[in-house]
């Protein structure tokens, strides 16, 4: 009736109304919708993307829609999911999640063990520029196989559109974004000091190589070699994030250096991929076999260090309005709190220490928002708190962690009492505290962010009187908390194996493991209930 009722208005009104480009804000999805039959809409894509969306949302939370299951796959090996894309054993085959029920998208052949796919990543098309391939204009996925090839294969089809040799010497297994959509790197495994070496004497100071790429198109910026005569023998472990090379180190220390730095001080040569090279006295094509991808970047003495951090677990984030950093100091009285510090002058702010102050199995969660507001979320079995980071005005300002809202589960804090009756027939009560995260009680999960719509998707589980729990995804206004709506998922939730849901838009996906190692995908769809009044 209301839909009905706002069509009629804008039939009415709709010579007066503002367009949809103005300042004014418009819930009403009929309204939206007439302006956009009507041509009334901003010519800029991303605004009209965005009123899409918003319609979206407000059809979401609406009383009368709700959320069905349409499929469920199992496999014995992992799945996977991102943008609308479910992969199944290892990466072979490909389903689209966009569709009302999930439909092949492609089946690769089947690979031998030596050509499977360890690992993956998935670029999509630059909407600002345009290349000169045609290919490299759409969606690909960057797969690592494990006789060290790196493939761009089209994400709608399955296609090789391009290939890369990466070394004949090192064995590489992981793929990580640098930037997002702009440059990742291929991670080879850790080399160790065979008996034999060391009986001979023999020291192997490399620790790691790290092959670098540009994406769209495709191209080497080069082979990096991590060197422990360099960085130190207690290295555990490198990565590079937004421009930054981060070293770990057993002494539970993390130094990061400027990876621009680096490239200009010790890159020898510059690389491009299909193109004669000699370095080395080696002569070869750059990224075909045998030749592969050579190492041009030596790093001969440490470069500066932009910054160093002793922390529990070698865990450290930087975020926020303005830049902190997180972690947990490497002390025993600090274990189960994370600081909050400025990464000007790394003064600890006030109320920067955060303290979950939960008795649980499982750890709490803490990260910087994903929706770039600068806020953070820390979450635990029973409460999630969203805090922000307020600056002081003055000379000598400081930096304040404040709350800005709390999301708590039905959990009953009071100790039970568990009834005994003794062998001589005496009745005895005794008092015992749940843990936080106990099957019996409501807890929390995990929280994610559905960046389109704004939202803040929050997995609880419930136990039911059948022992098993009962899983649902909580939908919170992202700026005040507010619940807004909550979907029950119909499978079981078992504690016992790890679980992954994803929010996308108008799917939920669930990717549970189950008993002997399987795995089973759960996709449900928004569905409106027909014949409301």
């Amino acid at each position: 009736m209301v839909s009905i009722s706002s069509s009629m208005c804008l039939d009415q009104w709709s010579s007066v109304l503002r367009p949809l480009a103005t300042k004014r804000r418009i819930k009403n999805a009929c309204v939206l919708l007439g302006f956009r039959t009507r041509g009334k809409t901003s010519g800029d894509f991303g605004t009209l993307l965005g009123e899409n969306l918003k319609i979206i949302k407000n059809i979401i939370l609406q009383d009368g829609t709700h959320f069905t299951k349409v499929w469920t796959k199992s496999s014995k090996s992992l799945i996977s999911y991102e943008s609308g894309r479910i992969y199944f054993e290892n990466y072979r085959n490909c389903y689209s999640s966009l569709t009302p029920e999930p439909q092949l998208l492609y089946e690769l052949p089947r690979r031998s063990k030596a050509e499977k796919i360890e690992d993956s990543l998935l670029c999509q098309c630059p909407l600002h520029e345009v290349l000169p391939d045609a290919s490299e204009q759409k969606p690909c996925l960057l797969a690592l196989t494990a006789n060290n090839w790196l493939y761009r294969l089209s994400a709608d089809t399955g296609e090789t559109l391009q290939r890369v040799y990466l070394s004949p010497h090192f064995r590489f297994r992981s793929l990580g974004w640098d930037i997002p959509q702009e440059t990742f790197y291929v991670k080879s495994i850790q080399y160790k000091q065979t008996p034999l070496a060391r009986q001979a004497g023999v020291d192997n100071n490399v620790f790691m190589h790290l092959a670098i790429f540009r994406v769209f198109p495709l191209d080497v910026v080069g082979l990096l070699e991590i060197s422990k005569k360099v960085f130190g023998k207690s290295v555990v472990d490198v990565l590079l994030s937004q421009g930054v090379l981060a070293v770990s180190h057993s002494t539970k220390c993390v130094k990061l250096y400027n990876f621009e730095y680096i490239v200009k001080q010790f890159r020898t040569k510059e690389l491009c991929l299909g193109q004669q090279c000699d370095l080395y006295d080696a002569r070869g094509i750059v990224g075909n076999a045998p030749y592969g991808i050579p190492v041009n970047i030596q790093i001969k003495e440490c470069p500066p260090v932009l910054f160093e951090m002793s922390c529990f677990d070698n865990g450290i984030q930087i975020g926020g309005h303005p830049w902190h950093y997180i972690y947990t100091p490497n002390h025993k009285r600090d274990r189960g709190t994370h600081h909050i510090c400025s990464i000007r002058d790394g003064a600890l702010a006030k109320n920067g220490i955060q303290d979950m102050k939960c008795d649980s199995l499982e750890a709490d969660w803490i990260f910087f928002h994903p929706d770039d507001s600068g806020r953070i979320i820390h979450g635990g079995p029973s409460t999630i708190n969203v805090l922000r980071i307020r600056e002081e005005t003055g000379f000598n300002s400081h930096c304040e962690v404040v709350h800005d809202f709390s999301i708590t589960t039905s959990q009953d804090s009071k100790a039970s009492s568990q009834v005994m009756v003794t062998s001589s027939g005496r009745t005895v009560k005794r008092r015992f505290q749940h843990l936080d995260d106990d099957p019996e009680q409501e807890t929390f999960k995990m929280a994610k962010y559905e960046d389109e719509l704004d939202l803040l998707a929050i997995v609880d589980v419930s136990p039911t009187e059948e022992d098993v729990g009962q899983a649902g995804v909580c939908l919170h206004d992202n700026k005040s908390g507010v619940l807004m709506k909550r979907i029950a998922l119909e499978e079981p939730w078992d504690v016992t194996y790890s679980h992954e849901v994803y929010f996308d838009r108008d799917t939920i996906i669930h990717i549970e493991q189950q008993r002997n190692n399987n795995f089973s995908c759960h996709v449900y769809k928004m569905n409106r209930r027909k014949n409301l009044r």
